[in-house]
């Protein structure tokens, strides 16, 4: 039995943990809820590619590539998006000659025959997703500490509301604004537990895990020693590329089932060019697999294949599925939207409950003496 003096405790660590962190979660948890329809938020953003047709299979990989470098000559492209489920074009990510090495420019494409439609209206869906996982420019693993904050909240919260499952039906209507809002609030984190704690380790894992295994490798290889400048290595030189659809089949031969979603170029025209083909597995949940190729040679230089690469590796594949909800259609889409602005409204609903709070115990105070005694009478 959980003595008081303990749930105080854990009271005030749960207030003052949602209290430091209820702005950033409230953001990263309406903005996640509304990212999971990001896909579709693109399509609906950008007029310009309705009505475009839908086309399987699409055109070919080097097509594709082909009418990027003729329309702009001297591009870089950096990557190429085929179509999925909902959107049914190519897009890709170029820089163009002379632009900063941080400015990229969407193009969408026509699935039917490659040809270039232009640079897209809007990336909305995007920028949401920015937004969701690194606050637009921070780093991960700030999101990720929500992620860890939210099970703290979670735990602090299942302790003080131990009959959780008397109050699953309580709601006080017509009683003061603090008690109406305390029954809203622990019947959303109870009917929500199960999708809260799933997307706060989830959350916390993507966030955070990538900066244990930085410090692990780092702790184990030991500090870098100093060493003398040293100058930058000397450009590859130019070589002939293989055909990408070529390099995909490879790719696919390297990890069967691949569905790639993403290609990635890198030094593309020259000996060390690569070509990273990252997606999902076919009847399998898990969303990292990749290989990459020797644009050159041909050859699978890296794969990735969750099956075979340990559990740890398993379990990271299916962290991202899992966090947004991309691998069950629409109508998981529209259930992980709903559930998730169950968190937003939690940050919310607490905040006021805290405000409310020290403004009541500010009016106690402030009572004469006399009043109270009276009252207590």
């Amino acid at each position: 039995m959980t003595s008081q003096r303990t749930l105080n405790r854990l009271f005030v660590l749960h207030s003052w943990a949602g209290i430091v962190t209820g702005l950033l979660m409230f953001i990263v948890c309406f903005s996640g809820a509304v990212v999971v329809f990001k896909n579709e938020i693109d399509l609906w953003a950008n007029p310009s590619l309705e009505g475009l047709p839908r086309t399987q299979p699409p055109a070919p990989l080097d097509t594709v590539l082909a009418q990027l470098q003729a329309r702009y000559p001297g591009v870089t492209v950096e990557t190429i998006a085929l179509p999925d489920d909902v959107n049914p074009n190519y897009f890709a990510h170029v820089r163009e000659r002379g632009a900063p090495a941080s400015q990229r420019t969407k193009v969408a494409l026509r699935s039917d025959t490659g040809a270039v439609v232009g640079p897209v209206d809007s990336q909305l869906g995007q920028y949401l997703r920015m937004l969701h996982v690194f606050l637009f420019f921070g780093p991960r693993w700030i999101v990720g500490f929500l992620g860890a904050a939210m099970l703290v909240l979670i735990g602090t919260g299942i302790v003080i509301h131990r009959k959780i499952l008397a109050e699953l039906f309580t709601q006080r209507w017509g009683r003061s604004f603090r008690v109406v809002m305390s029954d809203l609030h622990k019947s959303a984190g109870i009917w929500g537990l199960g999708f809260h704690i799933l997307i706060a380790a989830t959350g916390a894992w993507l966030g955070l895990a990538p900066l244990f295994e930085q410090g692990t490798k780092y702790v184990m290889a030991g500090a870098p020693a100093a060493s003398a400048t040293r100058r930058p290595p000397a450009a590859p030189p130019a070589a002939p590329m293989q055909s990408l659809d070529a390099l995909y089949r490879s790719a696919q031969q390297a990890v069967p089932g691949l569905q790639a979603r993403h290609v990635s170029l890198r030094r593309w025209g020259t000996t060390a060019a690569e070509a990273s083909f990252t997606g999902a597995l076919a009847g399998h949940l898990a969303s990292t697999a990749r290989v990459d190729m020797n644009a050159a040679t041909g050859q699978a230089k890296k794969a990735l294949d969750p099956r075979t690469a340990g559990f740890w590796s398993l379990v990271n594949g299916l962290m991202e599925p899992l966090h947004f909800g991309d691998y069950g259609g629409l109508a998981l889409k529209w259930l992980y939207f709903i559930l998730g602005m169950t968190p937003a409204f939690l940050s919310i609903s607490g905040t006021l409950i805290w405000l409310d709070s020290r403004q009541q115990r500010r009016r106690e105070a402030q009572q004469p003496s006399g009043v109270q005694g009276g009252l207590q009478a």
